[in-house]
């Protein structure tokens, strides 16, 4: 045996002798088996006490969504747009391809609702079922049948649908009127299609009384007064129930404010209460009557405020009776101009709730409106409501077309405004002559100057106007010369009421001014 081979077998005798001793002092390492079942025995970390409010509010929002999604419901619908079917004259066909054999094209949307009562009726919006042919509702159980529209409202953008089932789940209304800015909420829907749907989402209620001019469809007779939350809601969305801490109904998710289209942090809901006296009348008539007191109103400023006394900005301004002489609130003795501050003994602080006080009345109900006037004086009127008369299209406002801008002539450093007499005669709309002619003419504004009062209050055209100011502390103004007569008796600071017809939005209102 060399010497080499023999320093090798005394280096490996020395190695096992080496382990030998290190198994019998340290023992054999634990197998990774040993380790999970040491890690399977150990106890669950505990709540920290301080985030127990937090982990509380997770629990409770993981069980208002089991039970309210069951109740909510994925409603996709069609519109089928029919092929132009003007026919050619022989030989022309290879000329005009696009007009053979063209097939129907089809629309296809989606949105959301939820389930009301236990037969099948679904409550949704007017926007997701409007103009179509076949509307489809599938369950979170995912069946799916084929709906019936039992009756829509444009006004309130309220709609309901049913589909031929039973026993189905449903959700449970809550008090949208109690509901207080800074609660948590939920909003469930379908946004952005099927791929999403079913979703929740958590916000807060961010504001109430909110006011989409976008949205009104009827001048003068829609009903708005959306609750704002920032629950992330997209399109797909709409129809599907917000929802509070409670597990209750308390909006129709319906709108979002938004440049792209998308969430951007404003989503909008119809209060359930609104929601459920249209509900109401359409499943029992099939639509929607409304009350009114034949009154056009606006938002109360400052200066109204401060010129009938009131010590605080709420209330609405009375700026023109519709229905003219026929109009219940005139023929009560209301003003243009009145400052309405209550209802049947009911504080009013805004327009959509004015508007939803009296149009959840029943045309003949008598109601008690209290008013403020000039110089403070209260007065209170019993109004006899009517039925809201069927929209007219002429309503909608449009811009007059082809009219020549007058002239502008500056005749007033205290309004700050350029003013344009106008006649019945130069008007090319039949509105506009129908209001002149009522007030005898008017003073169309033709420019506003920036550093003037009226700016922002009154508009020229193309920036909101048009506007045609018919009286000035409800004396008629057909001249220049009558509208500086009117404003000479008054100094700066005063505030002036200006009766104005707003070409543009084709709507006559108050605006109160206060000079320099």
């Amino acid at each position: 045996m060399s010497v080499r081979t023999r320093d090798w077998l005394k280096f490996g005798t020395l190695l096992a002798m080496a382990f030998v001793v290190g198994i019998l002092v340290f023992g054999l390492p634990k197998s990774s088996a040993a380790e999970h079942e040491v890690l399977a025995q150990a106890p669950p970390s505990a709540v920290i006490p301080a985030a127990r409010p937090v982990a509380d509010l997770g629990d409770a929002f993981a069980a208002i969504a089991e039970r309210v999604k069951p109740a909510v419901v994925f409603i996709s619908s069609e519109h089928q747009e029919r092929p132009d079917t003007r026919r050619l004259p022989p030989g022309f066909e290879d000329f005009f391809p696009q007009f053979r054999n063209q097939h129907p094209q089809v629309e296809q949307a989606t949105g959301s609702g939820f389930v009301v009562s236990p037969d099948g009726y679904i409550l949704t919006n007017n926007h997701v079922i409007a103009g179509q042919d076949r509307v489809t509702v599938r369950l979170y159980d995912k069946r799916e049948f084929t709906a019936k529209v039992v009756g829509a409202d444009p006004a309130t953008d309220v709609a309901v649908i049913k589909i031929d089932a039973t026993n189905l789940p449903t959700v449970a209304f809550g008090n949208s009127d109690s509901t207080r800015i800074g609660e948590w909420v939920l909003a469930i829907g379908n946004p952005l299609g099927e791929e999403f749907a079913f979703t929740v989402t958590a916000g807060i209620v961010s504001a109430k009384g909110r006011l989409l001019p976008g949205l009104q469809q009827v001048p003068g007779y829609s009903i708005q007064d959306f609750i704002q939350t920032d629950a992330a809601i997209n399109p797909g969305n709409s129809g599907g129930p917000l929802v509070d801490v409670h597990g209750n109904v308390i909006g129709i998710n319906s709108a979002i404010a938004s440049e792209t289209g998308f969430y951007a942090g404003y989503g909008f809901a119809i209060p359930v209460n609104l929601a459920r006296t249209v509900m109401n009348q359409l499943v029992s008539t099939g639509h929607v009557t409304r009350a009114v007191m034949g009154v056009e109103i606006g938002e109360v400023r400052q200066e109204d405020a401060e010129l009938v006394g009131l010590h605080t900005i709420h209330g609405v301004v009375v700026e023109n009776f519709s229905g003219g002489d026929e109009s219940p609130a005139k023929k009560a003795g209301l003003e243009v101009g009145d400052v309405i501050v209550g209802l049947d003994n009911r504080p009013v602080d805004y327009v959509a709730q004015m508007q939803q006080l009296v149009g959840f009345k029943k045309p003949g109900d008598e109601v008690s409106v209290t008013v403020m006037r000039k110089g403070g004086v209260q007065k209170t009127f019993q109004v006899r409501l009517i039925a809201a008369p069927a929209a007219d299209s002429e309503q909608l406002a449009s811009n007059p077309s082809g009219a020549e801008e007058p002239k502008s002539d500056a005749v007033s450093k205290a309004l700050g405004v350029s003013v344009e007499p106008v006649t019945a005669d130069d008007a090319q709309d039949t509105n506009i002559r129908r209001v002149l002619a009522h007030a005898g003419g008017g003073l169309e504004v033709t420019d506003v100057s920036p550093d003037g009062p009226a700016y922002n209050r009154l508009s020229p055209p193309g920036a909101g106007g048009p506007d045609i100011i018919l009286s000035v502390d409800d004396a008629a103004v057909h001249t220049r010369a009558e509208l500086r007569s009117a404003l000479a008796s008054h100094k700066p600071g005063d505030i002036v009421t200006l009766l104005v017809y707003n070409v543009y939005r084709q709507q006559q209102q108050v605006v109160r001014i206060r000079l320099r």
